[in-house]
């Protein structure tokens, strides 16, 4: 990392302004605590209460073992997350780090889900070391993806998504498998600060204790990373065993995090850029205000949640998701990022004559008929005999022409969106459309009683279409920049996993369907779902060959674009719209757990399939190909129970992501 990385603009230095910042949170939070607190219990009882509880008294219970801890935790939780977000983004010269954007969360999150789910004991002496070992990992594995790219701001975030929803779509996995265990774990991932007792606000004062005195120990050469890593060398320093201490001290502080409260996501990333914004300038003003800021907002955020009129009380950790997204797209106009542009991914490529599409089409066809007649039993392996087919496929092909109908439209909408952007990295999935669909669902979901398929179509289309107008929005500010489109998307992404955690959390009693939905099972797939999706397919395979000319020249630049008669607005908004309609319906069928987007169009290229009308009906096929085999795949691997089609697919395609982001990493 020789350079600079890339930063928020600054303003002028302003003592009042990190002041003003600290104190409007915390008055607010400090009068909504006290107000509260006299509901609970009268004023002239809180000294007794704190140090002559009353057992007899359910008030005075509540306050001393609730209300005081989780007020408590709550600040703990906030400096403790406001330090970790400035020591990674001194680290990693990267102005969105935070243990969100850089996997930390993620990994820490699935250790604990594993451990609770199959090996309890190692939880017997408290949860922050599997949450530092899970986390930890993770965000070796995000910066092993960047470095190749030499750590860049938008590699690694790209790269802590796609290990993020690879992490929670093993997670989903697991809970559908211990459905019996699966509400406590939801309620746990979205960050709950509700607490029962002193034990884990103790314990999380010891490691943020920890954290503080790591950093000031490490305050000066941390500082000298400002510089360039030649002219800290020049110093006396190790650069890269600086960043490797700071990025200890800041994932053990996040991993501490989420051992005691679950992921509390933002707050690490909105501290250190708004005392930043506000006129911190040095690194130690940064690590205190950021430190303070953390405790203050999610002080405040706690509180609010709690007199807001709802239902039930939304999590503290998702509250934070839905402040914090917009924050994440406010700060893409401030963000300096290289382009990540670059034609075609590095893969390998077929050296021989490419295979025939009529192979594809045939290797198709024998897969749905495998998927249809031959199958696994309580008599072991079988084909279907003649007598029961009527009954078999009245069962088994309404899911089978959803997989194929999902994964034919997801392969096209992946190959659209890749050559529109130039990025090989784009995706449905990865820029935010397909959380633009489920959003669309989860908001009917909570505003209706019941499950209409029309109404859910319908749904998914409008949240695919509001979805695009977002990116749009911002890509137009920016000149369509493919950086910017992927990075509004991961904040979209995200704003749907934390709505998706709300429903998830919430015990309706529709809770089956929608587990089932965000896995991607198609085993409630109906005749009506069948002909819709295949509708839909059939329609975007009969347009999109229409922009063959578009997808040849896209890739060759905007100069180029433009210098051959293509109005480059038209001709994207175009895209980004064909892109929306397959996209929503593939996820209201397969939901959005699915890299078949990302995944298919590279498999194509991959068998010599470059031309654009070639890659996009090679693509096509082995979408369909994916999810057909997926789909069988879950019904027969350890029959009788199922594993979803949508989490098989995730499981191929986020390590595929992965290997891919390495091989670009090593060409560039």
């Amino acid at each position: 990392m020789r350079t600079r990385a890339p930063a928020l603009h600054r303003t002028g230095p302003s003592g009042w302004g990190l002041a003003l910042l600290i104190a409007l949170p915390t008055v607010a939070a400090a009068w909504l605590t006290l107000s509260g607190m006299a509901e609970l219990l009268p004023t002239p009882l809180w000294w007794q209460a704190l140090v002559a509880t009353d057992i007899a008294d359910p008030r005075q219970l509540l306050f001393r073992y609730a209300e005081l801890p989780r007020l408590a935790i709550a600040i703990l939780a906030g400096a403790a997350l406001g330090l970790s977000g400035a020591l990674l983004q001194q680290v990693l010269r990267n102005p969105l780090a935070e243990p969100t954007t850089v996997g930390t969360f993620a990994g820490a999150s699935l250790a604990l889900t594993v451990a609770t789910l199959y090996a309890p004991w190692l939880l017997v002496h408290g949860r922050e070391a599997v949450a530092l070992a899970g986390g930890g990992l993770t965000t070796l594995a995000v910066l092993a993806l960047a470095i190749g790219r030499g750590f860049s701001p938008v590699t690694i975030i790209i790269g802590g998504l796609v290990v993020s929803l690879t992490c929670s779509s093993a997670s989903a996995l697991l809970m559908a498998m211990n459905r019996e265990y699966s509400e406590e774990l939801f309620i746990w991932q979205t960050g709950s600060l509700v607490q029962n007792g002193d034990r884990v606000a103790l314990a999380l004062v010891l490691w943020l204790a920890g954290g503080i005195v790591a950093a000031a120990a490490f305050i000066r050469p941390l500082g000298l990373l400002d510089l360039s890593d030649e002219g800290a060398a020049s110093l006396g320093t190790r650069p890269a065993m600086i960043r490797l201490a700071g990025l200890a001290v800041a994932v053990a502080l996040a991993a501490a995090v989420v051992a005691a409260v679950g992921v509390i996501s933002f707050v690490g990333l909105a501290a250190p850029a708004l005392v930043r914004l506000a006129g911190a300038r040095s690194l130690p003003a940064r690590l205190v205000w950021a430190a303070l800021f953390g405790a203050a907002l999610l002080w405040f955020t706690d509180r609010l949640v709690r007199i807001l009129p709802l239902p039930s009380e939304i999590p503290a950790g998702t509250a934070s998701v839905l402040l914090g997204a917009p924050l994440l797209l406010l700060l893409l106009g401030r963000l300096r990022a290289g382009p990540v542009r670059g034609g075609t991914m590095p893969v390998p490529m077929r050296t021989g004559p490419r295979p025939p599409l009529i192979l594809l089409a045939v290797i198709l066809a024998l897969a749905v008929a495998a998927a249809l007649f031959f199958g696994r039993g309580a008599a072991g392996w079988h084909w279907v005999p003649p007598a029961d087919l009527a009954e078999f496929l009245a069962l088994r092909a309404p899911r089978v022409a959803v997989a194929l109908s999902a994964g034919v439209m997801l392969g096209v909408a992946g190959t659209l969106m890749q050559r529109m952007t130039g990025n090989p990295m784009a995706a449905p999935e990865v820029m935010g459309v397909s959380a633009g669909a489920s959003l669309g669902v989860l908001a009917l979901f909570f505003l209706t009683t019941g499950i209409d398929r029309p109404g859910l179509a319908a749904a998914a289309v409008l949240g695919a279409l509001a979805t695009l107008a977002a990116i749009t929005a911002v890509g137009h500010r920016h000149d369509f920049a493919p950086e910017r489109l992927l990075l509004a998307g991961v904040a979209l992404a995200t704003t749907g996993s934390a709505v998706q955690a709300v429903a998830l959390a919430s015990g309706d009693p529709r809770l089956d369907f929608l587990l089932g939905w965000l896995s991607g099972s198609t085993w409630r797939s109906t005749g009506a779902d069948a002909l819709a999706a295949g509708a839909t397919a059939v329609l975007v395979l009969a347009l999109a060959p229409l922009t063959a000319r578009w997808l040849e020249i896209l890739p060759l630049g905007d100069a180029a674009s433009r210098s051959l008669g293509l109005g480059l607005a038209f001709v994207r908004g175009a895209l980004l719209l064909l892109t929306a309609l397959p996209t929503a319906v593939a996820t209201l069928v397969i939901g959005p757990l699915s890299f078949v987007g990302l995944v298919a169009p590279h498999l194509a290229a991959m068998l010599g399939f470059r031309r654009a009308l070639p890659q996009l009906a090679a693509a096509a096929a082995l979408g369909g190909l994916t999810l057909v085999a997926a789909d069988w795949l879950g019904r027969t691997l350890i029959f009788p129970w199922q594993v979803p089609a949508g989490l098989l697919a995730a499981f191929v395609g986020g390590p595929y992501f992965m290997v891919l982001m390495l091989g670009k990493g090593r060409a560039a």
